[in-house]
Parts: C-alpha cells; structure tokens; sequence
C-alpha cells in the first residue's frame, strides 16, 4: 500500500488551517486523515492539529485490525473522544472559544477501507467500476440540494456554501457516518478539504486521481489546479492506493 499526502494554504489565506497524514500502525495499516479547521484567531489551525495529533500518536501504537467492526469501532470511538478534547480545550483557552473542525479518516487494509466523516471534507474511491464520491457533506447546500430547493449548479456559488450542520468541536455529542467497502489491487482512495473539491470537478479528480504516482504529482496536478482557479482555501489531500496483497495472511 502507498499513501501521498499535500496540503498548500493556497493564494488567500495567511494561515493553513487544514491538517492531515497518512499513518501506520505496527502491522503496517494505514490510517489517512484530513481536517479542515475553522473559528477565529488561528483556532481553526489549533482544532485540526489536536485532530490530527491525536489520532496518529495513536494509530501508531494500534495493533493489527482485522474486521470491519473492530475498524468501525475504533473511528467512531476516537472521533467522539477528540471531540470532546476540542471542546474541552476551547473552554480553558477563551481565545479559541467557537473552534471546530470536519474530519475524513479512513483505515485501509489490504482487502477493506472503513471512512468515517463529520464536515464536509469527501472521500471518493477510484476503481474498475468508476469514481465514486463515498461521503455526503454535512452541509446545508446539500440539504437544500437534496430536498430539491437549489440545483447543483446554483450550489457552486450560493452565499451559504460554507455553512456546516456539523463538525468537531461544536456540540458535546457528535455523530460521525461510517462505512466499510471491499477494494482491491490498484484501487485508489482520495481524500480531501473542500479547498480543493470546491475548484476541481468531479471528472477532474477521477483523470487525476488515476495520474498520481507520488507527492510531487499531488503538488503539481492538484495543488497547482486549485490555486490557479483562486486558490481561495487552503487544500489538503491524501490518496492511498491499494497495492494488493504482499503475502498470506495480510489485512
């Protein structure tokens, strides 16, 4: 399994707000994660940073996961946890008072992938059968989309595109959407902050995503596009690509 990850403050922004990796625990799994911080006074960086952190100190201390319920577990448990940690450090440092942050996390092994959202940061699956986008925004553009009170296209330019009805950090109680898929050899997992999804169509990022064979590709086919059509958000990405089974007894 290869894993890239990229993330650029784009041509607006002073600060980078997204954070992000891909991880490995002791069996070599790995563990991809991109947050997108928000609030004021760089609390957005700080929301992302105490997301990321967290779940890769201890991803990296996590042994062998071998079911879809133990990796659907162990997302759903740790995201409820950093919440509460989001939530519990805004409360002692007033100035990141209202701090939040979406995540997309997947764990990948060799035959299955479980990602777990909360925000509107995507995961989207490359494969034999297509491109696939595998989470739905919690956003209210897609709700409205969705009962049919916009179209898609007026969505692009909406004044409350950026309007979240969920995200780290806001509320004591948080519930995240999961799911686990099979993939396969050669299949590829792409997720991202909205700082990219937001310039990049969905036929664009299926022809890149199948392009990409290192993190210099990232920079230069992704990063460079987004900024190049403003550029107005920071952009995060990680693409995993499934590189098969190396031996008996992998996962």
């Amino acid at each position: 399994m290869r894993g890239f990850f990229k993330t650029d403050k784009g041509q607006v922004r002073h600060v980078n707000e997204d954070y992000g990796g891909i991880y490995q625990n002791k069996q070599k799994q790995s563990l991809a994660i991109v947050a997108d911080g928000m609030g004021g006074h760089q609390a957005g960086e700080v929301a992302s940073q105490l997301t990321g952190e967290y779940f890769s100190d201890l991803w990296q201390k996590k042994e062998l996961i071998t079911t879809a319920k133990q990796s659907e577990e162990w997302l759903l448990k740790h995201i409820e946890n950093v919440n509460l940690k989001i939530l519990e450090y805004a409360q002692k440092n007033e100035k990141y008072s209202g701090m939040g942050t979406t995540i997309v996390a997947a764990i990948c092994t060799a035959t299955f992938i479980t990602v777990a959202h909360v925000g509107d940061s995507r995961a989207y699956l490359l494969n034999r059968s297509g491109f696939k986008q595998l989470t739905e925004d919690h956003s209210l553009i897609n709700e409205l989309v969705k009962s049919g009170e916009i179209s898609e296209l007026d969505a692009q330019t909406h004044p409350k595109k950026n309007v979240l009805l969920k995200a780290l950090g806001t509320n004591k109680a948080v519930k995240a959407k999961i799911k686990t898929i099979n993939w396969e050899k050669n299949d590829r997992l792409l997720l991202c902050s909205d700082g990219l999804s937001n310039k990049v169509t969905h036929e664009e990022l299926k022809i890149i995503s199948g392009k990409i064979n290192s993190e210099k590709d990232m920079k230069q086919k992704f990063v460079d596009l987004a900024n190049a059509r403003g550029g107005e958000d920071n952009i995060s990405i990680a693409l995993i690509i499934n590189e098969g089974l190396k031996k008996v007894g992998d996962y």
